[in-house]
């Protein structure tokens, strides 16, 4: 089998609700510097595609990145209501590789671990993809008839320990792996045949809003100061 896998990391340049995120300053570079340099630590990372609308990020990558592909992106690619499957779509007329990982700027802490787990689950395992989850025990909830609160994973007379529960998994958007063959002819990421790789709950931190942008940059901060003194 053909093992080699292109990266893919879809950025835009404006962000509605932390202005500028991409290219924002994080730590000791801007937040999209540190899932590339991730990524060219893995050596089961065969090339970087970034696709942006964004003149600061293809500006720095020319300068920091320069083995980096970037691709602009089309205009009519550019809505935020785009689905990210059309993009990743665009994007294979920029790489021959079979297998892609897809992942985002905006999980800064992710492992070259994590990245390459999920990529070797791929080969090993009997499946068409591969996606990233967060572990979930906790008693859950949902609105029943007449808005009467039903319990979704537990019983509540059956009290048990939120670590007895079944684990529940959220897809966390870390990263996604799957085959050219895949996206072309069903359009998806996921197929019919995954496989789920847990990440740690730190590493899988998402920036989607200002006080995760806060959080992450602490928690980058703490593993950085531990580093040194390890």
């Amino acid at each position: 089998m053909n093992r080699q896998v292109a990266a893919l990391v879809p950025m835009r340049h404006n962000s509605e609700r932390v202005p500028g995120k991409n290219y924002r300053m994080f730590g000791d570079a801007p937040l999209f510097h540190h899932i590339v340099r991730t990524l060219q630590s893995s050596a089961l990372i065969s090339e970087i595609i970034i696709d942006t609308d964004s003149p600061v990020i293809m500006e720095q990558c020319a300068e920091t990145f320069p083995d980096v592909v970037v691709v602009e992106r089309p205009i009519d690619l550019r809505d935020g209501d785009i689905a990210m499957n059309r993009i990743i779509e665009h994007d294979l007329e920029y790489t021959t590789a079979n297998v892609l990982l897809q992942t985002h700027s905006t999980n800064p802490l992710l492992s070259v671990a994590a990245v390459d787990e999920v990529v070797q689950t791929y080969f090993d395992e009997d499946c068409d993809s591969v996606f990233t989850v967060t572990r979930l025990q906790q008693r859950l909830w949902r609105h029943g008839n007449a808005g009467t609160p039903a319990a979704v994973n537990h019983d509540p007379d059956v009290l048990l320990r939120t670590q007895d529960l079944e684990p529940l998994f959220i897809e966390n958007s870390c990263a996604f792996v799957f085959s050219r063959q895949l996206i072309i002819e069903t359009g998806v990421r996921i197929g019919a045949r995954p496989r789920m790789v847990e990440t740690d709950p730190i590493e899988s931190l998402d920036i989607d809003e200002e006080p995760d942008f806060v959080l992450a940059e602490a928690m980058w901060e703490q593993r950085r100061t531990k580093g040194r003194t390890s």
